[in-house]
């Protein structure tokens, strides 16, 4: 798995010990479903406090850097959640579980899926929605 941020992603993993609501287990689990597939690299970015960031890209991307955020919000670590950005044109919302947000990833449309505890049924819903920007981002 290529990871520029490697280090910082190591020593942030291994900090989180206090995790309540299971967000390192879901967080580490869409880690692992990405770096499975074929040409896909990761940018990991820490800012304690308030995020922890990881940016997913496929290889054959030419006009975004990335088709998927992954943020860990750190406002208060002892209950950290997951917010996941996509541009809004490369996921589907047929439960309209998501958030529309204008300009809200790197100044495009946003779709974004919040993960606030140990939901299966939204964890798996978030998954499909990583697979099809994996197959989307793929083809651009």
């Amino acid at each position: 798995m290529e990871v520029t941020g490697s280090e910082e992603l190591r020593e942030f993993l291994d900090s989180w010990q206090d995790d309540p609501l299971n967000i390192k287990k879901s967080f580490t689990e869409y880690m692992e479903f990405l770096a499975a597939h074929s040409n896909v690299s990761f940018t990991f970015k820490a800012r304690p406090g308030v995020s922890y960031s990881l940016r997913a890209r496929h290889s054959i991307q030419t006009k975004r850097v990335l088709f998927v955020l992954l943020d860990v919000v750190d406002d208060e670590p002892a209950s950290r959640w997951l917010s996941i950005c996509f541009y809004d044109d490369m996921v589907t919302d047929p439960a309209d579980k998501g958030d529309f947000v204008p300009g809200g990833l790197m100044g495009e449309d946003a779709r974004c899926f919040n993960l606030e505890d140990d939901d299966a049924v939204m964890r798996d819903y978030i998954r499909a929605r990583l697979a099809e920007a994996a197959r989307k981002a793929a083809k651009e």
